[in-house]
């Protein structure tokens, strides 16, 4: 009988191996995949269009780092849409002096308004999700009053000597290898996957767990300030439409390249790059294709759905943070 059991647990254990490897090698495998389709139907635009598809991805990729550091922990940001506005609005103002102090502001301001959100999840102990959207319409009122006359625009002759490829890439870069430096080889990125897999365990391990979450909130500010910088080169103005429905981008590009909704042990910081990848190919690709607004909704829908139902580990959901 013990061995019966024995044998069945090693069955089990080999089935959870297989099945965490596949998880762990769809996101590229459907990466490439969706590519390949859709640049066959579109008869090689996907190849022909790569680099505007790519100046596309640059402010998803940065501002996806700083929600992944939060959803690692089990935790979910909806006002990072609002807050790259509100950001790139300070960019655009403070370019008028200096460019280089306009990063700084930019940076800066993610901060402040991260450490808000990080304030009120651990200092008055308010789910994320509640303050977060609590915030995304209070950051969206200040743009909307901000940008009520007229569009915020910045220094145009400076900004659009910025906005090229070779910058955006570089600045891209090294957020990512900063992200993943900092993510699998410091103590940091320990203490984010122990947090997300289970705070009491944490604490009891020597983490200072309100410490860190108040910490990564505003990191994760500061990584979307900056993006708020790589947005502000590319469209030179801020309308009161800033920044609309990223924090939606992010949390379906996130969830596309495998990142488990509860975040803990099995996140991998891959899943910020192929993510993203995947969606802004996705949307290009249904774009390319000519169809409606709806059917393109349609579309997407039930691909993120899919994803979401192939990737969720049922096993280790927890409610959010």
């Amino acid at each position: 009988m013990a061995e019966n059991k024995n044998i069945s647990r090693e069955e089990e254990l080999k089935k959870l191996s297989v099945i965490s490897l596949l998880r762990s090698i769809l996101p590229t495998v459907g990466l490439v995949v969706v590519f390949l389709v859709f640049n066959t139907l579109t008869k090689g635009g996907m190849v022909k269009n790569l680099s505007l598809i790519m100046s596309q991805v640059y402010v998803l990729l940065i501002a996806s780092t700083g929600v992944f550091f939060i959803m690692t922990m089990g935790g979910l940001d909806f006002s990072q849409g609002s807050l790259l506005g509100i950001c790139s609005i300070v960019v655009c103002v403070v370019s008028k002096i200096s460019i280089p102090l306009a990063v700084a502001a930019g940076i800066a301001a993610g901060a402040a308004f991260g450490a808000l959100n990080g304030f009120f999840y651990v200092n008055r102990k308010i789910k994320s999700f509640i303050v977060t959207i609590c915030t995304m319409f209070l950051f969206r009122g200040i743009i909307k009053y901000l940008t009520s006359g007229a569009p915020v625009s910045g220094d145009l002759m400076g900004m659009m000597k910025l906005n090229t490829d070779k910058i955006k890439l570089t600045c891209t870069l090294i957020v990512l290898a900063a992200g993943f430096i900092a993510f699998h080889f410091t103590k940091f990125g320990v203490s984010l996957r122990a947090i997300g897999a289970g705070e009491k365990a944490a604490k009891f391990a020597g983490i200072r767990t309100d410490r860190t979450k108040f910490l990564v909130y505003v990191l994760a500010g500061a990584i979307t300030g900056f993006a708020a910088f790589i947005n502000a080169i590319k469209v030179l103005s801020v309308t009161a439409s800033g920044g609309n429905q990223l924090e939606t981008q992010i949390l379906i590009a996130l969830v596309l390249g495998g990142m488990p909704i509860s975040g803990g042990a099995k996140s991998r910081f891959l899943s910020v790059i192929i993510g993203s990848l995947m969606y802004i190919t996705l949307t290009n690709g249904l774009n390319m294709m000519g169809l409606s607004t709806q059917a393109l909704q349609l579309i997407q829908g039930v691909v993120f759905l899919v994803f979401v139902a192939v990737f969720a580990d049922r096993q280790s959901l927890q409610v959010i943070k």
